[in-house]
């Protein structure tokens, strides 16, 4: 696989409940350096769950999380942004009339004075925006002050990608359903922005429920059940026959979120 034995990322044994429900029971991941890990899974199998505890949303009832070996206690969003854990969600929570500058930087605008009067330092922002999208993402704006409606699928991933690693030395990145909704040309584009996004250093946590998609990208991918971690697989040794083999179980049939070849994907 071409990664290191040290892990970025270690969760292990999480479990949490709502109520009666076990959502997630005894889970372990593991996320080594420059690696594309894939979480695939029908509904309900746990990744959103998983991911939540990881982010901070969740608090899980048990089990660890270590990051570069260190014990983090990650109670909420804050913990998670702390000790350098990303997300790109697949709403991207971008806003359409701001330009891309704006968007990266939005809640955390740099300032200058002027005679004493503080403006936001709207030349700043635009450098050091196309600073990020060419050495932390891999792409560059045809136009870096076009609104962010204008933009395509890909350029749109890219800015909300720019905006999570704004600001803090980023670990960890999780996307989540980055292809959803894109057209073939889209899609493709995506994906080769994950592919730099990795090539610069930076590991990925994949949420998708499109397999052909997670065998093009990933380094290994790990399947969840029933809020269980059933086995975590290199991509190189291994089917999509087999992982939904795994992720449907012998005695159920295909759900329809889960595709595999050319089938359409849906999120969930």
């Amino acid at each position: 696989m071409g990664v290191l034995n040290t892990p970025v990322l270690q969760m292990s044994n999480i479990s949490k409940s709502f109520g009666g429900l076990r959502a997630l029971i005894d889970v372990e991941l593991t996320l080594y350096p420059q690696e594309i890990l894939a979480i695939v899974g029908d509904n309900g199998a746990g990744k959103s769950t998983l991911i939540k505890v990881l982010t901070g949303v969740y608090r899980a009832d048990s089990g660890s999380i270590k990051v570069h070996g260190e014990a983090l206690d990650i109670s909420n969003r804050r913990d998670s942004i702390d000790a350098g854990i990303a997300a790109v969600y697949q709403n991207l929570g971008l806003v359409d009339t701001l330009a891309a500058p704006a968007n990266v930087f939005l809640g955390s605008e740099p300032i200058r004075k002027v005679l004493g009067i503080p403006f936001i330092d709207n030349r700043r922002m635009r450098r050091e925006t196309i600073e990020i999208l060419r050495d932390r993402v891999g792409i560059e704006l045809p136009d870096i002050n076009e609104t962010t409606r204008n933009f395509s699928g890909g350029q749109r991933q890219a800015v909300a990608i720019a905006r999570a690693v704004n600001g803090s030395e980023v670990k960890v990145l999780i996307m989540d359903e980055p292809t959803a909704a894109l057209g073939p040309e889209e899609t493709r584009n995506t994906l080769n922005l994950i592919r730099s996004v990795r090539e610069r250093g930076i590991p990925i946590i994949l949420i998708s429920h499109n397999l052909d998609h997670v065998f093009q990208v990933a380094d290994r991918v790990m399947v969840m059940r029933g809020g269980r971690h059933v086995d975590t697989l290199e991509i190189e040794k291994t089917t999509q026959t087999d992982v939904l083999g795994m992720i449907i179980g012998s005695d159920r049939t295909i759900g329809s979120s889960v595709v595999s070849g050319s089938s359409a994907g849906a999120a969930g």
